[in-house]
C-alpha cells in the first residue's frame, strides 16, 4: 500500500459542510472526475451531507490532520446505489480528496475504515462508478477487492469530450 497517512478518520458533521463542499467543487471545476459541470454552495451541498448519518449502510467519513482544527484532507462515502426498495443492500462508494492530499495513503486510511464499517451493515454489494482515465482511482478500487464488471461508452461529455466511465463492484457478503 502507498505510504501511512497521518491523518484521523471521523463521521462527517456540519462542521466539515465548508471544507468537502470546496474538495468536490474542485473537481467540478478542473476535472472530468465528477459530471457535475457548476460549482455547489455549502446549502446546496447540505441535503447530501445530512443523507449520510454516522451510522448505517449510507456513511460519510472525512481524514483530517490530527490536531485542533485539523484540515481537511478528503472524504470517503456509501449512498444509496439506487432509489428503489430492492436495491436497499447495495451502496455506491467514492473518494474524493482535497488538492495535494493524493498518493500519501488518505484514500486507502479512508476505505479501510468505510469497508470495516460497512462489514457490520446489512451490505450485499458496494459499486462504483470511475470516470476514466483515473488510475490512481481504479488502482485503489482493485486493491479493496473492486472487480470492473461494465463500461458506459462516450456516457458523458465536460470540457468539450466524451467520457467513459467503468463500474466496479465489490462482494460485501
Amino acid at each position: 500500500m502507498p505510504g501511512q497517512a497521518n491523518a484521523l478518520v471521523s463521521p462527517g458533521t456540519e462542521k466539515d459542510l465548508v471544507a468537502l463542499t470546496d474538495i468536490y467543487n474542485h473537481y467540478v471545476r478542473e476535472t472530468a472526475i465528477t459530471f457535475d459541470t457548476v460549482p455547489i454552495t455549502p446549502d446546496e451541498r447540505r441535503p447530501w451531507l445530512l443523507s449520510h448519518p454516522e451510522d448505517g449502510p449510507h456513511r460519510l467519513l472525512v481524514a483530517r490532520m490530527p490536531g485542533p482544527g485539523g484540515r481537511v484532507l478528503g472524504y470517503a462515502t456509501s449512498s444509496a446505489f439506487r432509489p428503489k426498495p430492492a436495491y436497499s443492500t447495495s451502496v455506491e462508494t467514492s473518494i474524493y480528496l482535497a488538492p495535494g492530499a493524493g498518493g500519501r495513503g488518505v484514500g486507502s486510511l479512508l476505505y479501510r475504515e468505510l469497508f470495516d464499517a460497512l462489514a457490520a451493515e446489512d451490505v450485499h454489494r458496494a459499486y462504483a462508478g470511475i470516470t476514466l482515465p483515473n488510475e490512481a482511482s481504479v488502482r485503489v478500487h482493485q486493491r479493496f477487492g473492486f472487480q470492473q464488471v461494465g463500461l458506459y461508452e462516450e456516457v458523458g461529455r465536460k470540457f468539450g469530450s466524451y467520457h467513459d466511465v467503468a463500474w466496479f463492484e465489490k462482494r460485501m457478503a
